[in-house]
């Protein structure tokens, strides 16, 4: 059974291939996830030719598969026009930023509808402004959109694993749509992963939720906070409130076989923390 990708959250800061490529040394990850953009604004940066150009060249040479991560104020269930339009074109940024690095998938957020009474007409833009955004990603080449739930709290489109089931349908079951599982948003939702048991439970409820390989991605990432807590803060694996065993149980269950992994806990000087989250993955998966 060949491995599947393990990598984290890489910095591109001073020049993408310099930095993402210095992370891959640093930490041997064979999976890269990068901003291409501001991740807390709507500025949008065209890329370094010879940046892309290197930093293809340096994944392909490397055996690395890269992934994009959308600035983190996309919502496309907002009431206000402003929001959803810079949430498209952020989307379609980094998208097109996408192909041009080589990126298997785009992660974005599923958004919020704010407050109560938007909650039905956050549904019909997300139908209304996605749905063709999807189709010309694949018209174009773009990588695929990959949906990530929230770790709850306001009126999020998506927190739990079965409310992915409102979103896919909202997007007309687009197959260029996949899903990004975080852990950490999991158990802050409300999915007790500690328990033995737990986290087979709640990827069976992925599954029954999107279909059989709509996952395409996990984020690995252990939690600071209590189950239920609606907060997102990372912590290094097997140091956290959800356990090294249930990145374990994560690794054997089917739906996880052979989908890319990336870690988005805290890192310090050379991403020391962050190797040592891929080793402790690489040891928990099947050896069969």
């Amino acid at each position: 059974m060949t491995a599947a990708p393990i990598g984290g959250h890489a910095p591109a800061a001073g020049g993408l291939a310099k930095a993402a490529l210095r992370y891959v040394d640093r930490t041997g990850a064979t999976a890269v996830q990068v901003y291409v953009s501001n991740p807390r604004g709507w500025a949008r940066t065209a890329g370094d030719p010879k940046q892309d150009e290197a930093f293809l060249k340096g994944c392909a040479e490397q055996g690395v598969t890269a992934y994009v991560h959308a600035a983190l104020l996309v919502n496309l269930g907002s009431p206000t026009e402003a929001t959803v339009a810079n949430s498209l074109a952020t989307l379609e940024h980094a998208l097109r930023r996408g192909k041009e690095i080589g990126a298997r998938g785009v992660v974005f957020h599923a958004g919020s509808a704010v407050d109560a009474a938007h909650t039905a007409t956050a549904f019909a833009t997300v139908r209304a402004e996605l749905v063709p955004l999807l189709d010309r990603a694949e018209r174009e080449g773009w990588p695929p959109l990959l949906v990530e739930p929230s770790a709850g709290g306001g009126r999020a489109l998506a927190s739990r694993v079965e409310h992915l089931a409102d979103y896919l349908a909202a997007a007309d079951h687009h197959p260029h749509l996949g899903v990004c599982f975080d852990t950490c948003h999991a158990w802050a939702a409300g999915h007790d992963l500690a328990t033995p048991g737990g986290m087979t439970a709640t990827l069976d409820a992925l599954v029954e939720a999107v279909g059989e390989r709509r996952l395409r991605l996990i984020h690995a990432n252990d939690s600071k906070d209590a189950c239920g807590s609606t907060r997102d803060r990372h912590e290094s694996l097997g140091k956290g409130t959800i356990g090294a065993a249930a990145f374990a149980e994560l690794l054997g269950h089917p739906a996880a076989r052979g989908v890319p992994l990336i870690v988005e806990t805290p890192s310090g000087a050379d991403a020391a923390e962050h190797a040592a989250d891929m080793a402790l993955l690489r040891a928990s998966a099947p050896t069969a």
